[in-house]
């Protein structure tokens, strides 16, 4: 088999994996007690909170189950996570009404509003008072590899990407590094695998790949939760600042209750006292100091890069509509940018 063959044949095995696994994950969900639909603005019995987790429920659960009790506590419907290390597993779950309360990174929260029904109602604050990361690009620490030697391409290096509908992992190192220099990672690289952030890490500290995307806050959780493996581990390219995750809600809750959940989140770890200094706790454990208040505005960065990408796209097609709109579409973002304070 010539290797275009082979290289047809993965893709199209990993897409069929990855439809059937969101099936199954979706069916399952639907067969949980959360899983029922509901009348539109209806009082839940339940609600669905769901959590990227590239770890799995057993090291990510730890950390988000005390927020989530105070939640169920705060809004009085129980609340019970959904964990899943795929972005569109998660946004069906949004859009089929399997969840209805989501923590997301900001290119999935866009997913969320624009065909989920999904609603932002706040922001995170990491602890030295940042609503914003980085992307990054990692390699193995002593390796000798620079962002020259990436960059000049020649197929050299093995390259490790992250989740299509990642911010950090995909989106911002194409529109920041690639785009802007013409380089298409396909024709750059020797081969490009597609991974979440800890398992590219593991696999540039173990040599299995030479250069992968990563963020500055999967730097951090990699530093507390398993310092040998960060000291493998070196950037070579950092990003502008990207928005940070936020919490999305489905539109159509009940308003009483949205009302309740926005006000939880806007609340939380804040004031005096013990109770406020346990949950400024809980927030540390998920390395956050506060939830900011945000509507789908704080997105528009995102949107900036998504249509960005769309143009590239549209310019290596020679599509002149599609450059024509995604033209249209970033003068539009500009110019609204442009005129905030």
């Amino acid at each position: 088999m010539s290797p275009s063959r082979n290289s047809m044949a993965r893709i199209l095995s990993r897409r069929l994996f990855a439809a059937a696994g969101a099936a199954v994950v979706l069916l399952g969900v639907a067969s949980c007690g959360g899983g029922e639909q509901k009348k539109t603005g209806a009082m839940p019995s339940e609600i669905t909170f769901s959590i990227l987790s590239a770890e799995g429920q057993a090291s990510s659960g730890p950390l988000w189950q005390p927020l989530l009790d105070d939640m169920s506590k705060a809004i009085g419907v129980p609340v019970k996570p959904f964990f899943a290390g795929n972005y569109n597993v998660l946004i069906e779950a949004m859009r089929f009404n399997q969840t209805q309360v989501a923590w997301f990174s900001a290119k999935p929260a866009l997913e969320a509003v624009d065909r989920a029904q999904g609603e932002v109602v706040a922001r995170i604050v990491d602890p030295e008072g940042r609503d914003s990361y980085t992307s990054t690009l990692i390699v193995r620490k002593g390796s000798g590899i620079t962002l020259d030697k990436v960059m000049a391409c020649g197929k050299q290096y093995s390259f490790g990407i992250g989740d299509a509908q990642s911010t950090s992992g995909t989106l911002a190192p194409l529109t920041f590094l690639f785009n802007p220099r013409g380089v298409t990672p396909a024709q750059c690289f020797s081969t490009v695998r597609s991974a979440n952030h800890q398992a590219n890490a593991m696999s540039v500290a173990a040599g299995v790949v030479d250069v992968a995307t990563s963020n500055s806050v999967n730097t951090v959780f990699m530093r507390r939760e398993n310092p040998r493996l960060a000291d493998q581990i070196e950037d070579i390219w950092t990003s502008p600042p990207i928005p940070e995750s936020g919490i999305v809600i489905r539109e159509d809750l009940d308003p009483a209750l949205k009302e309740k959940i926005r006000s939880f989140f806007l609340t939380y770890g804040q004031g005096d006292g013990p109770e406020a200094e346990r949950q400024r706790q809980v927030l540390a454990g998920l390395n956050y100091s506060m939830f900011k208040a945000a509507d789908d505005n704080y997105l528009d960065p995102v949107r900036e890069m998504v249509a960005d990408q769309k143009l590239t796209e549209a310019r290596a097609r020679n599509d002149q509509a599609g450059v024509a709109a995604a033209e249209r579409e970033l003068a539009t973002l500009r110019a609204k940018r442009e005129v905030q304070p």
